[in-house]
């Protein structure tokens, strides 16, 4: 092989090498000057990520595929890899309060966020079962560190614990079916798999069911969520912003990935599965928030929710369903760290509070920032004009064209059920006696506030170009 094949063999996964690399130079950095780089390595590390992206949209356009057809380079990898990327660069900033602390001046926590996204851009390129399991773990063996960061807090070790126990059993349960997969298809490409699988039978169907278990248990659906709270709650909050942001994007995405190129010819069975998943994480996300105290464990639950409103999309099976599929993602993740960044500015004599209590007459201590949470809960609840508002209905317009009547009718009304604990929040702060002022914001959640908060708000001058890339990038995995 000449160095010219060589270099063309090697474009595709470019990006991704340059992130490793520069992991790896980074973490020796840390590892010879001690935790006094903690903040060098976290700028190094945002700017890290910023170039990979930058790469990844400069690679050649059209489809790139690699290693056998394991790696795939596609406009649908391109549009969630910088989704994906734009997470993790974001809870880097947001984490720069948390490592300053004396006590918690960790390096290697940056480190971690950069190996977790790599392991996230290689599952969402993942052409075969095998890339896809390397991905998976890869992704997820940083997380279960990250969890557990805080080590001198011991719920923070419990978080890391028990999603450490369940996410080894949910690996196993991916494990035997992409094994059952192999065994009655004879190949793990999703490719050679979607011409062996014309036509279910019984072992292939367990085989699927399996396969979608382990990935549900990383976005967190039901009935594969129970870690999510207890995680979300115990785990530092700039930790529980990231579990919370660009792993769901990268595990949604093989999601939508597996099925739709490696199983189009049971496309029956699969669907029948994402619907059950789909209706179980709205109505538990929408019911079960309603009595939380904690805003973490309250998020938690929105999650679960939301990862149930982006299935809608997934369940149509069609081109439509994959478009709302990814303009969800990119919407969730906006409204997310724009939360997440509300909930870290939470502070009071530099002492953070998750009660939502503490929220109380925040309109009247500090009403910007009342008012940007509200547009985020007014979105999360998917209320007009707001981002929320069209990522829900792209989803439910998919759903419906696909003849998914009842899934829209049931998403639409565990809409309306959420929306109540949303705007329980908003009474607390504009309607009940204002608690003592908070710390000033921090000027690196304020970046993150003003660019949500405009996304979010002003969306609908930018939904044309997001929804055009979107298209674009469903009509590549057909």
């Amino acid at each position: 092989m000449s160095f010219v094949t060589a270099g063309y063999q090697l474009q595709p996964v470019i990006p991704e090498l340059v992130l490793a690399v520069g992991a790896m130079a980074l973490l020796m950095l840390g590892a010879y000057r001690g935790e006094g780089t903690t903040g060098a390595v976290t700028v190094l590390s945002v700017c890290l990520l910023v170039a990979t992206g930058v790469l990844e949209l400069m690679l050649p356009p059209g489809k790139l595929v690699t290693f056998g057809g394991s790696f795939i380079v596609d406009d649908f990898a391109r549009f969630l890899k910088i989704t994906a990327l734009v997470g993790s660069a974001a809870t880097l900033i947001m984490s720069a309060e948390f490592l300053a602390d004396a006590s918690r001046r960790i390096f290697e926590y940056s480190i971690l966020v950069l190996l977790s996204t790599l392991g996230m851009m290689v599952l969402i390129s993942a052409g075969d079962l095998i890339s896809l399991y390397l991905g998976l773990e890869l992704m997820s063996l940083a997380l279960y560190v990250v969890a557990a960061s805080n080590r001198d807090n011991v719920k923070s070790t419990e978080a890391g614990l028990k999603y450490f126990v369940l996410g080894a059993l949910s690996s196993g349960m991916l494990l035997y079916g992409a094994s059952l997969v192999y065994g009655f298809t004879g190949t793990v490409s999703f490719a050679g798999i979607a011409a062996a699988a014309k036509v279910g039978n019984i072992g292939l169907v367990f085989g699927l069911v399996f396969l979608l278990a382990g990935l549900c248990f990383k976005v967190s659906a039901v009935p594969f969520h129970m870690w999510t709270p207890d995680v979300y709650e115990g785990a530092p909050t700039p930790v529980t912003a990231f579990f919370a942001s660009a792993p769901k994007v990268a595990a949604m995405a093989v999601f939508v990935r597996a099925t739709m190129t490696a199983f189009p010819g049971i496309a029956a069975e699969w669907q029948q599965i994402i619907v059950f998943v789909s209706i179980a994480s709205m109505a538990l996300g929408s019911f079960a928030a309603i009595g939380q105290t904690n805003i973490k464990r309250l998020m938690a639950y929105s999650s679960i929710g939301h990862m149930g409103f982006a299935l809608v999309g997934l369940a149509s099976g069609t081109m439509e369903g994959a478009q709302g599929v990814l303009v969800y993602l990119a919407v969730y993740v906006a409204m997310t760290l724009g939360s997440f960044s509300i909930i870290l500015a939470m502070k009071r004599n530099g002492q953070a509070v998750e009660q939502i209590s503490d929220f109380a007459g925040l309109s009247r201590t500090n009403p910007v920032l009342a008012f940007l949470f509200a547009m985020f809960l007014f979105s999360l609840a998917g209320i007009p004009p707001l981002a929320g508002f069209f990522a829900k209905y792209f989803v439910f317009t998919a759903a419906m064209k696909a003849g998914l009547f009842t899934l829209a009718v049931i998403g639409v009304l565990t809409s309306v059920v959420g929306a109540f604990y949303y705007l329980t929040i908003v009474k607390v702060m504009y309607f009940d006696e204002p608690l003592p002022k908070l710390d000033p914001l921090r000027a690196e959640l304020r970046g993150v506030l003003t660019v949500t908060g405009i996304f979010n708000i002003l969306f609908v001058l930018f939904a044309g170009a997001l929804v055009t890339v979107a298209t674009a990038a469903a009509k590549s995995l057909f």
